[in-house]
């Protein structure tokens, strides 16, 4: 059994990659050129292939033989609201013409969303229901629902599944990386409250939910929530972070609305001077207020899968990991 893994080069990829190569299950990696392999080259099991989601010719020649795939490639910043689209939304649209082409033999396609593609929760924090109508707030989080959409669309043809993850972090993270650095300096600037509440998930939790959707037997189009079991306030995740790096951050203070837009401005105007994909863009100031909880008790049922990290300790394994490599 061959498992077509896309995004294996990022940071879950990289966890589902290690997590099949250690269970003895083949991996074929689609990697493009300029995609740093050099974790992916330490692993047994792991085929890596030169390709991209937007090609297709490529994609059609990764995909054959295989047995399942496992879709996690995709934006999480871009130039343009058209890029979030042509990559979330059509390479994923790529990946399913090559689950079509092995419909005859493919167990599951699973496709990687994000809690982002359903929108934030209410005022009060209330879990996100999976049946609730989507009402993502931005680019990002439109692309991943027209993803969804596609995939939802071929469920007959072939056996689909999609996971929506809430935040991940883990080692090899990079973007939650700065939030452990303005702690570590002692800082903590921080939009809206402290006391608003999200969901977590470690990346290596996270990697077996999406491996344990490749094998369980679910009906075809099911989408899953997974998180840790926890809901957190943004306090207790900045007085965990702070336990792991044995640090407490003296500067405290609330980052305004308005400042928050006048530095996103500037992070698009650099991006578009240099022609490059900015994290702080206006877009993504729809979503840095709001609450983001979901609840992954049917997926814990359905996909006979158990988070093991909670933030407390995930973040100081994390910590551990990003001190080591000399990411701290």
């Amino acid at each position: 059994m061959t498992i077509l893994l896309t995004g294996g080069s990022g940071f879950l990829g990289s966890h589902i990659a290690e997590q099949l190569s250690k269970a003895g299950r083949k991996v074929r990696a689609l990697v493009r050129k300029t995609s740093d392999t050099r974790f992916l080259e330490t692993l047994e099991n792991v085929e890596l292939t030169e390709g991209a989601v937007g090609d297709v010719d490529s994609v059609l020649a990764a995909a054959k033989g295989v047995t399942a795939i496992v879709h996690s490639a995709g934006l999480v910043k871009a130039r343009t609201p058209e890029e979030f689209h042509k990559v979330n939304a059509g390479g994923t649209e790529t990946m399913l013409a090559a689950a079509l082409q092995e419909k005859g033999t493919l167990k599951r396609f699973v496709l990687v969303s994000s809690l982002a593609a359903a929108g934030p929760s209410d005022a009060q924090g209330t879990p996100v229901s999976i049946d609730a109508a989507p009402q993502p707030v931005t680019h990002y989080g439109r692309s991943k629902l027209a993803a969804e959409r596609a995939t939802l669309a071929k469920k007959g043809d072939v056996p689909v599944t999609i996971i929506r993850p809430p935040a991940i972090y883990g080692p090899r993270d990079r973007e939650i990386l700065a939030f452990f650095k303005a702690l570590n300096a002692r800082i903590l600037p921080y939009m809206g409250s402290t006391a608003n509440k999200l969901s977590m998930i470690h990346g290596a939790d996270c990697a077996r939910a999406c491996i344990a959707a490749i094998d369980a037997d679910v009906a075809s189009g099911s989408t899953f929530f997974v998180d840790d079991g926890n809901v957190y306030t943004f306090d207790d995740l900045v007085k965990n972070a702070e336990a792991a790096l044995g640090r407490k951050a003296w500067l405290r203070f609330p980052v305004p609305k308005p400042v928050i837009r006048t530095a996103a401005f500037a992070s698009e105007t650099y991006g578009r001077l240099t022609n490059t994909a900015v994290m702080l863009t206006r877009d993504k100031c729809n979503e840095l207020f709001d609450q983001w909880v979901c609840d992954g008790s049917i997926a814990r049922e359905q996909l006979a899968w158990k988070p093991e990290h909670n933030f407390r300790d995930g973040a100081k394994s994390t910590v551990a990991w990003y001190k080591n490599e000399g990411w701290l």
